[in-house]
Formats: structure tokens, sequence, C-alpha cells
């Protein structure tokens, strides 16, 4: 395929665009190797020394270890329980045919219209209500109940696509309901899973608000990004030691979309091409 002038100004956007995300990101990866006074004086030099001093500091002060695993516990199990969730739900809605089906779908679809600011103050009656409050279990719970209208109606059109035939063909090998979700629609909407995993586990490790209202600033309870902000200083900020520890905040992002990206791929591919 041969590419004309036309194509040119396309090109020089996506490399336009390119740049504004990257410069960021090695601006990030050089500071966490300096001091303040060489990334103020040459912000965007190379570091004289690959020392992990700015790492090490980070880890130990913000007590970075305890806060990582908090983040893993609560975003495991709040993925695992919107996938619980989410997925029978969409298949439900998926095989519906009638206005009742239509009509929960669009409640579903309502979850978009809740600011995340409006809801802050009646989750923290109803933590304070269970007695939930300063807990991560009430975290777990309520993440997934924010995730819910993404995730089915992402979900509910994949699971739109897969043929009837399918699963009448193993309903007369004797499937049941559950064992169609498991062996025929499931397999069959890992891309949509897929996605569905990569765009929730960003909204959960990257959540601060609420964690830092309901759980807390607990050395023992914190999250990683409630745990980041203490390397902030008001007598004056070691910004290496401070980028160093946002460094390893991401590491777990880019494992995860590493993982996930080819299939988040697929899912849209296939979306264009049923346009």
């Amino acid at each position: 395929m041969k590419f004309g002038r036309s194509w040119l100004p396309a090109h020089l956007l996506a490399w336009l665009y390119a740049a504004l995300l990257l410069v960021p990101l090695y601006y990030l990866l050089v500071s966490a190797f300096k001091t303040n006074d060489q990334i103020f004086g040459s912000p965007f030099a190379l570091p004289s020394s690959l020392s992990p001093h700015n790492f090490t500091e980070a880890f130990t002060s913000a007590d970075l270890g305890a806060a990582v695993l908090n983040s893993v516990l609560v975003t495991a199990l709040a993925l695992a329980l919107t996938l619980g969730l989410a997925i029978p739900a969409a298949f439900a809605l998926a095989r519906s045919e009638g206005r009742l089906g239509a009509f929960v779908e669009r409640v579903f679809s309502l979850g978009f219209l809740v600011p995340t600011f409006a809801a802050l103050f009646p989750t923290f009656l109803l933590a304070a209500a269970t007695g939930l409050f300063h807990t991560r279990a009430f975290i777990v719970l309520f993440l997934p109940a924010t995730a819910m209208p993404l995730s089915v109606v992402i979900l509910v059109q994949f699971m739109r696509t897969i043929p009837r035939e399918m699963e009448e063909a193993a309903r007369m090998d004797g499937a049941s309901t559950f064992a169609v979700l498991r062996h025929v629609y499931s397999p069959m909407c890992m891309p949509g899973i897929a996605t569905i995993l990569l765009l929730n586990f960003l909204t959960f490790w990257n959540e601060y608000l609420y964690s830092l209202v309901i759980i807390g600033p607990d050395p023992g309870l914190r999250t990683v990004q409630v745990a980041l902000p203490t390397l902030k200083s008001l007598t004056g900020t070691d910004y290496g030691i401070l980028t160093a520890g946002t460094v390893l905040t991401l590491v777990p992002v880019w494992a995860v979309y590493t993982v996930l990206q080819k299939r988040m791929q697929q899912a849209l591919v296939s979306g264009a091409v049923k346009m």
C-alpha cells in the first residue's frame, strides 16, 4: 500500500501525540535518579548515575511495601468480584429479548450519570452504618459497584454477537445454563473480559479519594496512592524520591497492560469490523 502526501498530516499528528506522551514519561524516569538541584538545573538531561538511592528511600519512607500489598489485595479482590457479578448479569441481559431486559440494561447505563464526588458523603455514611469504616473490606465491596455499569454494558455488546445456534448446540448436548456461560460465552468474550479487566484495574489501582476517606492514612491499611503523597514534606520535598515512588507505583500498571494489551486490541479490532 502506498501513502500519498495526504497521509503526511496524519503521520505528523501521530508522532506529535507520541511525543506528548513520551516526554513526560522520560522526564519522570530521569528525575527518579536525580537530586533536587539536578532536576531544576537540568530537567531533561540524563542522570549522572543510576543509583537506586531514591527508590530505596521512597520505599522505606512511605512504607510502600505494605501499601503495595494493600493495593494488590484490594484491586485483585475487587476485580474478581466485578467479574463474578458482571459476567452473569451481562449474560442474562444479552439473552433477554423482552422489555424488562431492555429496562434493566438502561438502569445499568444510568450509573454513568452519577458523579464521583456526589456519592462521597452517602458512601461515608454507609461505611459508618455498616461498621466497615476504616477497613479495606468496604472498598473491596464499593469499587465493583462503581465499575458495574461500564463492565455490564461492554460485556452485553460482546455476548450479543455470539450466535444463538452455539448455545442451542450446547443445550442439545446436555449443557446447563452455567455450563453454557462457562464454556461457550466466556471463552468467546475474552477480549471483552480483558478490556474491562484492564480498564477496571487502572481505575481501582489509581483510586485515591475513597481510599483516603474510607480506609484512612493508617500505614498498615492504606493503599499505595494514599501512601505516595506522604513523601511530600512541608519543609522541603525531595522530588527525586517522590518521582521514584511514583515510578514504583507505575510498574504494576505496566505489567498488567503488557499482559492484557493483545486481548484489548482484539476487542477494538473486532468492534471496528462489526461496525
